[in-house]
C-alpha cells in the first residue's frame, strides 16, 4: 500500500476544483497518476506553500507533523492543479529540480500529477 501525500496549488485549488473532489474520486478509481498504486492510503493533503515556490519548507512542516502522528509518507503527488500552474499560470516551480530536491531531502518518491480531469 502506498502511503501518499498530495500537494495542491494554493492559488488554483478552489478555482479548478472545489475541496479536491477530483483527487478523491481519482484515488478511488485509480485514475491517471494514482493508477500506479495498487492501494492508496492518503496520509496528508495540503497546499504547496504558495508562490514563489515555497514547497520545500511546506513539505518539511508536513513531514514533521506526520512523523509526530507516527505516520510516514512514501510518495508525494503534486496535484494536477500544480501541474497546470507550472504549465500555464507562471508558477515559479521547476518540476525537475523540485523532484530531485524533495527526493533527496525527504527520501520520498515525487510524482507530477494526480488525475486526468
Amino acid at each position: 500500500m502506498a502511503k501518499i501525500a498530495v500537494l495542491y496549488c494554493k492559488r488554483i485549488q478552489d478555482h479548478s476544483c472545489v475541496a479536491c473532489a477530483k483527487c478523491f474520486k481519482a484515488m478511488r478509481e485509480k485514475n491517471a497518476e494514482y493508477g500506479r498504486h495498487d492501494e492508496i492510503e492518503l496520509v496528508a493533503m495540503t497546499h504547496c506553500g504558495d508562490c514563489p515556490g515555497l514547497v520545500v519548507p511546506r513539505v518539511k512542516l508536513l513531514t514533521e507533523v506526520v512523523k509526530n502522528l507516527d505516520e510516514t509518507i512514501e510518495v508525494i503527488h503534486l496535484g494536477t492543479c500544480m501541474k497546470l500552474a507550472m504549465e500555464t499560470a507562471e508558477c515559479p516551480i521547476d518540476y525537475d529540480d523540485l523532484k530531485i530536491t524533495l527526493e533527496k531531502k525527504f527520501g520520498v518518491e515525487v510524482v507530477l500529477g494526480t488525475h486526468s480531469y
